[in-house]
């Protein structure tokens, strides 16, 4: 039986984008007739694209910052056995997965086959973000590490790997490479490229999620200083990250094109209002909504949601609905809170109060009332809600908050939730068609 999503990785093909990386890649199939190997790491880059819009719903709408319409609320359902694995399957699950494993498949043909030093260590960025990916929505994820032959895909072994055996031996070895492989260099991010502080916080943020703070402290600290973090955020208002895609407090974004969106529309859509599947009374939360009503000094607020009549929508991107706006995947003010949350975790708390509350003097705020360790670790929280609000990270925060504090998960969402649904099902397809690939409890 043949393995689909490789299959469509080696029949690739992509449209064009309207940045850098504008390619369009050779024959994937024959490694040998490749003398340039750019157009098929751009193909990674471009691969991702796909993969936005899910994440926006992963993030947001199985949080507690998204509604969906009443018709299409099995994300809301965390009672066994769940039918979002049937229902949601083709139209989030099925299109991410393929969308990432494509861009491994081409990262691996950069990093098997490419001498340019350069390529193989963005290629391995990519792979690391795509694995990434796939491990904090499945769990344990089918690993392929190889640019494989027509024969090489019927004897594939597509057994699920342990998660952390992903983390380990795939995600960390990749962003660790990517990291000293890379430069730092403006140019670079300007153009939607990895640069070294893209991989070293994201590394940051890997290992910040498997639990290891005193590892991700080391990495996020040198980000924070490497950037000039601080700086940067006391210098650059919150609205100015948002009026252009790419600039200084952008560490690294998906870029995002009208013929290569997922499904052919944005993620601005769905925080918009503008898709049938999002609730049409408001797809941005009551809770959000009265979250920054705490707050009403915050200017966040303003530039987040609109109540719209009481049916509020996002006003956070500066070309909301359009096709054309890149989906930050990691940017200054996540590092900074990430590198906060590591201190706190590894009881260095005054610190963490002192970048906590950089982000919040840039949103108008006093510094955090909190002083002990638990309280500083639900304001930091508190603080990545509303400061990253409706960029695809908070249900993912809110499962490694579980993981440090147990009862924030069920005490934030306002109900009991079992931890099989932390994770998202493997898509109906490739359970059905691979005895080596089980679904998750729970779906």
């Amino acid at each position: 039986m043949k393995n689909t999503f490789i299959l469509m990785a080696i029949m690739l093909f992509i449209t064009a984008c309207s940045t850098d990386l504008d390619q369009v890649p050779p024959n994937l199939g024959d490694a040998n007739a490749i003398s340039d190997y750019t157009p098929v790491l751009f193909a990674a880059y471009n691969y991702q694209n796909q993969a936005v819009a899910p994440m926006a719903i992963f993030g947001d709408f199985r949080a507690d910052n998204g509604l969906f319409d009443e018709e299409f609320t099995d994300f809301d359902k965390f009672t066994a056995p769940s039918p979002l694995a049937a229902t949601s399957s083709s139209t989030f699950f099925s299109p991410f997965y393929v969308a990432l494993y494509n861009s491994i498949l081409s990262a691996n043909n950069v990093i098997i086959n490419s001498k340019d030093a350069t390529l193989v260590a963005e290629a391995r960025f990519i792979r690391g973000l795509s694995y990434f990916k796939l491990v904090q929505v499945f769990g344990d994820v089918s690993v392929n590490l190889i640019n494989p032959t027509v024969e090489e895909i019927a004897a594939a072994d597509v057994a699920r790997q342990p998660k952390n055996d992903v983390y380990n031996n795939v995600i960390i070895p990749d962003l660790e490479a990517a990291r000293d492989g890379l430069a730092v260099s403006t140019a670079a991010a300007a153009s939607g490229r990895a640069t070294k502080y893209a991989a070293q916080g994201l590394l940051g943020k890997v290992l910040a999620t498997m639990g290891n703070y005193p590892a991700a402290e080391v990495q996020l600290a040198a980000v924070v200083n490497g950037t000039g973090a601080a700086n940067i955020i006391s210098s650059m208002s919150f609205a100015d990250v948002f009026n252009s895609d790419l600039n200084s407090a952008i560490l690294f974004a998906t870029q995002m094109s009208g013929s290569v969106g997922y499904s052919g529309e944005s993620f601005t859509n769905w925080y918009a209002g503008q898709n049938t599947k999002a609730d049409e009374g408001g797809p941005v939360s009551p809770d959000l909504v009265n979250a920054f009503a705490a707050n009403p000094m915050d200017v966040r607020g303003a530039l987040t949601v609109n109540n719209n009549g009481g049916n509020p929508i996002s006003v956070k991107y500066s070309t909301l609905g359009s096709t054309e706006q890149d989906w930050i995947e990691l940017r200054l003010a996540d590092v900074v809170l990430l590198y906060a949350e590591a201190l706190n975790e590894n009881s260095k708390t005054a610190l963490a109060i002192t970048e906590l509350n950089r982000i919040r003097t840039r949103a108008g705020l006093l510094g955090t009332t909190a002083t002990s360790k638990d309280d500083v670790r639900q304001a930091i929280l508190d603080e990545r809600r509303l400061e990253l609000a409706l960029e695809g990270h908070r249900w993912f925060d809110l499962v490694r908050a579980e993981a440090a504090e147990a009862g924030i998960m069920n005490a934030e969402m306002g109900e009991t939730i079992s931890p099989n649904y932390y994770i998202f099902p493997i898509p109906n397809g490739e359970v059905t068609s691979f005895d080596e690939i089980s679904q998750n409890a729970g779906y």
